[in-house]
């Protein structure tokens, strides 16, 4: 009886996703070619052909607006237009985590919670 209520709560365990915040995603996955700070000055940046932009000055760059679906297309590997490098992953092709549903304008879009953290902690550190 005490194995089968040992390996019930491991199973439960392996059932509960880990959660996720934007900081700890990018420093995960970005920080090591766009800087701790998001500046573009990580430690693997020196070894690229092409510098990693500042992300904290893509709303600047764009009048003053951050541009989500732009932002999420290019970490997803949707947007690889010409302004992309193609140092930068395609995170899209990996496991981006449990889909969550963001409505605007009374439309349900489903997207990756790993995306949708990522994507809203840039927002967030924008100058």
């Amino acid at each position: 009886m005490r194995y089968l209520v040992i390996l019930a709560a491991l199973g439960l365990a392996a059932c509960v996703e880990e959660q996720i915040d934007g900081p700890t995603a990018f420093q995960e996955n970005c920080a090591s070619c766009h800087g701790a700070d998001a500046t573009g000055g990580g430690p693997a940046a020196r070894d690229l052909a092409v510098a990693p932009p500042d992300l904290t000055m893509i709303a600047a760059r764009n009048g003053g607006t951050f541009p989500t679906d732009r932002v999420m297309s290019t970490i997803d590997g949707l947007d690889r237009g010409a302004h992309f490098s193609a140092a930068m992953p395609e995170f899209g092709a990996g496991d981006m985590g449990e889909t969550v549903i963001v409505e605007e304008d009374g439309l349900g879009t489903p997207v990756p919670m790993k995306l949708l953290v990522l994507t809203q902690y840039i927002e967030s550190i924008q100058r």
